[in-house]
């Protein structure tokens, strides 16, 4: 996800995918623990998109 796309969201939106992203990566957790994991470089984008919403988030606030 581009942060341009997160920038075009608003508030709530951007706090709703976080919560999503959130739910991806534990479940991602999960299947690494077991060893089911079929794109293991997913949860790096994962992460990384969680850390895009999370400044976007934070510049959101500020400006307000």
């Amino acid at each position: 996800m581009k942060p341009a796309e997160i920038r075009n969201m608003t508030k709530a939106e951007v706090e709703n995918k976080l919560i999503a992203l959130r739910e991806q990566l534990f479940k991602m957790r999960a299947e690494i623990a077991t060893g089911r994991v079929e794109r293991p470089g997913k949860f790096r984008l994962i992460k990384r998109d969680i850390a895009k919403c999370c400044t976007i988030l934070k510049e959101k606030e500020s400006e307000a």
